[in-house]
């Protein structure tokens, strides 16, 4: 950024800043998957009242249909956040917030929705034809961030062909496609999602798999291969866009996939979630070097369960997603699988204090009958289904999105249909549902707020399943703040 600034783009000057002066959230922009592929309109954008002050709250107050089947929406993000924040005195335009990303995991088509002209009824714009990701060898599309110098750049997973492939692809402003963004011979052998912090000249990324694997759904034979698997944490030099170290996380590093750097721009280190057994790495760079280093600091461990089959599986706790707070006090993880959110205080990030834990459904509920728990390190018996308002909650607790001052967080219950179906058909078959966890931002912990309950089981064509949540103004995870070089 520029000391000579003439004014501010969208978002806010600091992580802070926008917690301490961001407004109360009152829109949910919710990505909703249409799990019946032969649905004519598909997938498509819920936006939810969460305005307790309105007479719609906890109702989706609009929806706007992709039109188009087997799409699989998944995450979104903006055309300009926080680290457009400063706008140099030279410069011709002022960025604006107005465009919602939404790229799509089994087509590779990306919707460009216009969010400004009528916030609680966005409207598509624009559609990139998946082709346009296959002519530049890349499929996949997953993370959506923007650039200070007004670019939007998508992290994918595959080639053309399906096969695992980490790098990046660009658009400008008026979204059109650059091409891909890594540059020399070396790349990633896999990709999802991404984080950058220019102060540092770095960016990480995580690691998925291969789309003609995971498309299909989860198999313990996939790991056979770790080419096509994914359990490494890669740094590229920002300046250069050259990837330039490679961290392997062995076995307790499987799946990595959700990856932040802390808030402050001036802290070199971060969080990543490695879902299958359920671990969380802390990453940070080494004194006097551009190299980082991982350590293991959240150890969940996998229950012993039989599932119905008469044999016991070690399963594990499948992190699908985590959080941070704009102060970088509080760390949230989630357990797809085990059916827990937790909360920890990462005052210390080396060593995370566990500060609250609420149990949202999964797959050990003590109300499922072919459901055998012989070996638990950490309960003493299964946690009771969850209801809210005479609801059952279906699934586990998924994607979560917490409000700017970090008093609520939001949990959805979708992670990906295919997955969905495999692993709580229930939860298919009904409907998903968002719910909201009321937060101590004083003495840490969480409860259920009882009241709320955003449910998709009576959707116009048929259940929904919903996944990432974004505010209109920016969030948590949609948001990156730039150092002051000078």
């Amino acid at each position: 950024m520029s000391k000579k600034s003439c004014c501010h783009g969208p978002g806010y000057a600091t992580p802070l800043d926008a917690m301490k002066n961001g407004p109360r959230e009152k829109l949910l922009y919710t990505v909703t998957v249409q799990p019946n592929l032969d649905e004519p309109h598909g997938d498509y954008l819920s936006t939810v009242d969460v305005d307790p002050e309105s007479p719609t709250y906890c109702q989706i107050v609009h929806r706007n249909f992709t039109n188009r089947k087997g799409d699989e929406l998944h995450h979104s993000g903006w055309n300009a956040c926080s680290s457009c924040y400063y706008v140099d005195e030279k410069a011709e335009t002022v960025p604006k917030r107005n465009r919602l990303v939404l790229p799509a995991l089994n087509s590779d088509f990306i919707y460009i929705l216009d969010v400004a002209t009528d916030p609680r009824k966005p409207e598509i714009i624009k559609t990139i034809d998946g082709d346009v990701l296959k002519s530049h060898n890349v499929t996949g599309p997953h993370t959506t961030h923007c650039l200070a110098n007004g670019n939007i750049m998508i992290s994918v997973m595959g080639d053309a062909g399906g096969y695992a492939k980490g790098d990046f692809i660009l658009f400008d402003s008026d979204f059109n496609c650059i091409g891909t963004w890594t540059k020399g011979d070396k790349k990633a052998l896999c990709g999802y999602d991404f984080w950058y912090q220019p102060y540092f000249d770095v960016m990480v990324s995580s690691e998925w798999g291969a789309p003609n694997k995971w498309r299909r759904g989860w198999r313990p034979s996939d790991l056979e291969d770790m080419t096509q698997y994914g359990c490494r944490l890669n740094f590229y030099k920002w300046s250069t866009q050259t990837l330039y170290q490679t961290i392997d996380l062995g076995a307790d590093g499987i799946t990595p996939l959700e990856i932040r750097f802390l808030h402050d721009p001036k802290r070199a280190e971060g969080f990543v979630g490695c879902a299958l057994n359920a671990k969380v790495f802390h990453f940070k760079k080494k004194p006097d070097s551009d190299e980082f280093e991982a350590k293991k600091v959240i150890d969940i461990p996998g229950k012993l369960v039989d599932t119905g089959s008469g044999e016991a599986e070690d399963m594990g706790g499948m992190i699908s997603d985590i959080i941070i707070s704009l102060d970088d006090r509080f760390l949230y993880v989630n357990c797809w699988r085990h059916g827990d959110v937790r909360q920890y205080d990462i005052t210390d990030c080396e060593n995370p204090k566990l500060t609250g834990q609420l149990f949202l459904g999964g797959a050990i509920c003590s109300d499922l009958p072919n459901v055998i728990v012989k070996e638990d390190k950490e309960l003493k018996e299964r946690p009771p289904a969850r209801y809210v308002k005479g609801r059952r909650l279906e699934g586990g607790p998924q994607m979560m999105q917490l409000s700017l001052d970090g008093k609520r967080l939001y949990v959805s219950s979708s992670l990906y249909s295919p997955w969905d179906k495999q692993f709580y058909p229930e939860m298919v078959s009904k409907g998903g549902h968002i719910v909201q966890i009321d937060v101590d931002t004083v003495n840490g912990g969480i409860s259920l707020n009882e009241d709320f309950l955003v449910d998709f089981k009576d959707e116009p064509y048929g259940p929904g399943l919903p996944h990432e949540m974004r505010y209109p103004g920016g969030d948590c995870t949609s948001d990156i703040w730039l150092a002051d070089q000078e």
